[in-house]
């Protein structure tokens, strides 16, 4: 089964961002036929900022994404990082700059979509 993730919020100030990518690492992990893409919109695309140092205890973004780059695909709006002033160099390994064109093809391949 195909599941495209969309994500949309800043990755710290609400729990959205951190919730989609608990449950598209839960399907990778429970079905290993599984295909996930996740695609960052707007804010969330500092999700994939490499670098981030949370305090101890606090869930980190950058961190969750690893087995989604690992075992998925990982995709960033193109002029969402430009918007926002990202360089491809800014972003986490494995993570790849995208566009809505490509949004569209995942969402009509999916069969499921799930927006965060």
């Amino acid at each position: 089964m195909k599941y495209l993730f969309i994500l949309n919020d800043p990755p710290y100030g609400t729990e959205r961002d951190y919730n989609g990518l608990r449950l598209a690492t839960k399907v990778l992990e429970l079905d290993r036929e599984a295909e996930v893409t996740v695609f960052l919109l707007g804010d969330s695309v500092t999700c994939a900022k490499a670098g981030q140092q949370t305090p101890d205890g606090y869930y980190n973004l950058g961190r969750m994404l690893k087995p989604i780059v690992r075992r998925g695909e990982l995709l960033l709006c193109g002029s969402c990082m430009e918007a926002r002033g990202m360089k491809d160099a800014e972003v986490t390994e494995g993570a790849q700059r995208s566009n809505l064109a490509r949004l569209a093809e995942k969402t009509i391949e999916a069969d499921k979509v799930l927006v965060f």
